[in-house]
């Protein structure tokens, strides 16, 4: 099969760059949805232009390309040994291109591979089939949502909505809860893949596999067809909203599966899949592996436009920030500003954040932004280049982020998702922010950065170094302030109440 590699390499490129249709679509939609000049609409907005950004420039759509999930049909006699070996060359070509991120870690050492392939790594999922072509589709799914993926074994007790019990009104309770649970930290909205019943792996793997489906298709089944509508509905009245920020779309799809289970379990399990839904497909030629025809696309279709305008427009309203910060700056803003920061900004994730509690930073923090980022880069001649560098979830970095404020003096943190009544507390002691940037926005950040300065504790790998960025005008949203407020706390509180309603419904 001359050809396989080059279309697995095409494969992932247009999955990592490319919005599938039915995507697009549903985000079209919840663009027209929400309220104008609200935080959810702006940050909608931003998504738009960086689904058009990501797809004109063949740059990654969000900088954490997840952990490459292969489902290929095969007919009888057609070498799986082969398919696999050429889909691990296309993952460490298309690495080596920024058109995925080094995402594969020993799990025992902590070290990246650099070209996401490892034990394990990529997934494959191989079936035969009586069809003389091969299909192979692909899923990126990244961390952030991936962490919010659930199980629920029922009966069970559930926060606001009360006991879940072994029927449909249990699996509609444990969905909801599911949506609840997963706020601004899974990049919302997002979509849904459910499994009710199997066992634990393989209902993950059955809830997975749902989100093959098209957004816009109708489950055969008509009791689940009818389930899926209501989630849909009821989920997007719980006001979660796009990044957690609260509003009118939560979800834009959820797709329900169901198989047999044993007697003594009753297992709902959960994929939860960001707005960033990288998924496509191809069927190729079984003799010379060349593409036949795309799945979930049609390439000679003119792709239309998300955004309204190019760039993001700005009111004159946002507050510009130059760094280093002073405290007096910083607890002038409260949640609900939008900050446009300029100069020098510092990447930073789990490894750093482990890293500081131990041993000293290897720059100077004080004033500083810490982005939480793990960022797609290049390196083009004696410079880096950073091709993808939306932010990644805050949360993480709970346990130490209080204290690295403290100890080092930093004056914001960058990220998506928000942190908790830890961090927040430590904020108000210090005199320090939390931006919210949008989940995602690979392109729309990556643009705002005008020069890789350099990197420190490279040896953590590309995602988890500490780069130095001089961006101007990223944009950002005071979330969390240093008097003590958090919209992520509002939001919680709001739809919570939201959820237990739609409990007594």
């Amino acid at each position: 099969m001359e050809f396989l590699k080059n279309s697995l390499l095409e494969l992932i490129t247009q999955t990592s760059t490319n919005l599938p249709p039915d995507v697009r679509a549903a985000m079209a939609q919840a663009n027209g949805i929400e309220t104008p000049n609200t935080q959810a609409a702006q940050a909608l907005a931003i998504i738009a232009g960086n689904i058009d950004m990501a797809q004109e420039g063949e740059g990654p759509i969000c900088q954490d390309t997840g952990m490459p999930t292969f489902y290929i049909h095969t007919p009888a006699g057609v070498s799986q040994l082969e398919i696999a070996a050429a889909a691990r060359e296309a993952i460490a070509e298309a690495t080596r291109r920024g058109k995925l991120r080094p995402n594969s870690v020993d799990s025992l050492t902590g070290k990246n591979s650099g070209n996401n392939l490892g034990t394990e790594t990529p997934v494959f999922h191989f079936e035969q089939w009586e069809q003389d072509e091969i299909e192979i589709r692909l899923i990126l799914k990244g961390g952030g949502c991936e962490n919010m993926n659930i199980q629920y074994s029922l009966p069970c007790p559930l926060q606001a909505l009360g006991r879940a019990d072994r029927n449909l009104e249990g699996v509609r309770k444990a969905i909801l809860h599911a949506v609840w649970q997963a706020q601004g930290q899974g990049c919302a909205p997002g979509a849904l893949g459910v499994c009710i019943g199997s066992d634990r792996a393989h209902g993950y793997h059955l809830a997975k596999a749902q989100l093959l489906r098209p957004l816009d298709d109708v489950n055969p089944n008509p009791e689940l067809a009818r389930l899926e509508e209501r989630i849909l509905s009821e989920a997007n009245r719980i006001g979660v909203g796009p990044m957690g920020f609260g509003g009118k779309v939560s979800l834009i799809g959820c797709k329900i599966a169901a198989a047999n289970r044993i007697p003594a379990s009753f297992f709902v399990s959960v994929a939860y899949e960001c707005w960033a839904f990288r998924r496509l497909g191809i069927r190729v030629d079984a003799a010379s592996g060349a593409i036949t025809r795309w799945l979930y696309r049609d390439p000679d279709r003119p792709v239309e436009r998300l955004a309204a305008s190019e760039g993001f427009p700005l009111t004159g309203r946002e507050i510009v920030l130059t760094t280093p910060l002073t405290e007096e700056q910083v607890r002038a803003l409260k949640v609900g500003d939008v900050v446009l920061v300029n100069g020098e900004m510092f990447t930073g994730r789990d490894a750093l954040h482990t890293y500081l509690m131990k041993n000293p930073p290897p720059v100077d923090l004080h004033g500083a932004v810490l982005y939480h980022c793990g960022p797609v880069m290049l390196k083009e001649g004696e410079r880096w280049v950073a091709k993808a560098a939306g932010p990644t979830t805050s949360i993480r970095e709970e346990p130490y982020q209080a204290e690295v404020i403290r100890r080092y003096g930093l004056r914001a943190v960058v990220g998506k998702g928000g942190m908790g009544a830890r961090t927040l507390a430590g904020m108000k002691e210090s005199g320090a922010v939390y931006l919210h940037a949008i989940g995602g926005a690979a392109q729309f950040y990556a643009r705002a950065i005008e020069q890789v300065l350099g990197v420190d504790l490279l040896e953590f790998g590309v995602p988890e170094a500490m780069w130095r960025l001089r961006v101007k005008n990223f944009l950002t949203i005071v979330t969390m302030d240093a008097h003590g407020n958090s919209l992520h706390a509002d939001v919680e509180k709001t739809t919570t109440e939201a959820l237990a309603a739609l409990g007594s419904e």
